[in-house]
């Protein structure tokens, strides 16, 4: 019977004995770690490692850790964190949703939710974010915008729009005149 079993699932997948293992292992504490490991491969970060180093444009909807030398365009999209490791060097303009810097960053920084820098960390350039965290240890040079400043551009335009409007009632007739 054990050989029947065994050479059943050994010629239809080799997946279906990893996933019996991982179903009867949830008692040990240490083996769950494994099996979380598993799935989680979809949405873990890339990486480049200390021995890399890229030169152009990176471009991604990943999370993705930098601990090698990038110079040039870093740009992630969606949701993805940007982690820059302590041996981290990067030459380039940065965007991410999320910059974690460990390492070094010369350029500008854009972290659309949000930019940490580490105790180790150092950001020579420009900062722009919503909220900026820096740990005691940290050195940043260079210009920093920290704020919801994406939504201040859109109110100056309605605020100027609802001025123009109600400084003269022609405006508003020539402006719905427009519109039909």
């Amino acid at each position: 019977m054990w050989k029947k079993e065994d050479s059943k699932p050994e010629a239809g997948t080799s997946a279906t004995p990893a996933i019996s293992v991982s179903s009867s292992s949830p008692a040990t504490p240490s083996t769950p770690v494994v099996s979380s490991g598993v799935p989680i491969s979809s949405r873990a970060a890339a990486c480049i490692s200390q021995g890399i180093r890229i030169k152009g444009e990176v471009t991604g909807s990943e999370d993705l850790f930098v601990d090698g030398v990038v110079e040039g365009k870093l740009s992630l999209t969606t949701n993805s964190c940007l982690t820059i490791g302590p041996n981290g060097h990067v030459k380039a303009d940065v965007h991410a949703r999320e910059v974690i810097v460990r390492g070094k960053i010369e350029g500008k920084v854009t972290g659309r939710d949000k930019v940490q820098l580490w105790s180790t960390g150092q950001v020579t350039g420009e900062v722009q974010t919503d909220r900026l965290a820096i740990e005691d240890g940290a050195l940043l040079r260079g210009k920093v915008e920290a704020g919801r400043q994406t939504n201040k551009p859109a109110e100056l335009k309605a605020a100027v729009a609802t001025a123009t409007g109600k400084a003269g009632d022609s405006t508003s007739v020539n402006s719905g005149t427009a519109a039909n």
